[in-house]
């Protein structure tokens, strides 16, 4: 069974990858049919098996011989992580699958925002729909709750613009609202605390080994993804943890 989960992960991670792509260009996810980006040309079944395509194809396109991307293969095998790892905390549950399409949001945020600095209204307002019908359904997150949480999230990464002048965006605020309607007021506070965390390790290593400069623009939105992937799965394991030490 995790061998399955791993590969429908990869599966989504493909399609994933060409969502990244194309909604930020304003362009369907639909249509046009797969093709590749070099030579435009449409791609046959053969050329669209995760992962096993890209490694026969040695990461070229079939028909023009152009090199691909190899974050195609590293999103499309992450993918397949976070699939399996859902599984294998989740086991087979109506949590797994509400899991399982929030890690989907975030590995598209993610992509997105890292390539482009930004996190797109039309993504959140389904991140933000799934949410609350999710946790209608479950009940485990009261109406109330939700929607201080998602105050509490937005409220705080606000006050940093502010008091920053900007130095954080406004689609961080809007992300961090709606994490909070997926996970309630403790876990999107343990979220904040997570990103900075993320955000300060990867800013450091991103410098050192000089994928950016100090003058570069690091985005944040991937951290906070980090950060709610963690808390989703281990969020009353961490709070636990740190109510017992401290």
């Amino acid at each position: 069974m995790e061998v399955v989960f791993f590969l429908i992960g990869t599966v989504f991670g493909s399609f994933l990858v060409m969502c990244a792509y194309r909604i930020p260009r304003e362009q369907s996810i639909v249509f046009p049919a797969s093709h590749c980006l070099l030579c435009k040309t449409k791609l046959a079944v053969k050329d669209l098996v995760p992962v096993l395509s890209y490694l026969l194809i040695k990461g070229r396109c079939r028909y023009c011989h152009g090199r691909l991307p190899t974050r195609y293969l590293f999103i499309e095998l992450v993918s397949g992580c976070i699939f399996l790892w859902c599984y294998r905390v989740l086991g087979l549950s109506f949590e797994l699958i509400s899991a399982l399409i929030f890690s989907s949001y975030l590995i598209v945020i993610t992509v997105i925002d890292y390539d482009h600095q930004l996190i797109l209204d039309k993504i959140l307002v389904w991140l933000a729909g799934f949410g609350a019908a999710i946790q209608l359904w479950l009940k485990d997150i009261p109406v109330g709750e939700m929607v201080l949480a998602s105050a509490v999230g937005g409220g705080i990464l606000l006050a940093i613009v502010i008091v920053s002048n900007g130095g954080m965006g406004l689609g961080d605020v809007k992300f961090a609202a709606v994490l909070g309607l997926w996970l309630g007021v403790p876990y999107t506070v343990l979220v904040l605390l997570l990103a900075f965390i993320v955000g300060g390790i990867s800013g450091m290593l991103l410098i050192a080994f000089k994928v950016k400069s100090g003058k570069d623009v690091i985005p944040f939105g991937p951290c906070l993804a980090v950060g709610a992937f963690i808390a989703m799965l281990y969020g009353n394991r961490l709070i636990t943890w740190y109510l017992e030490k401290f």
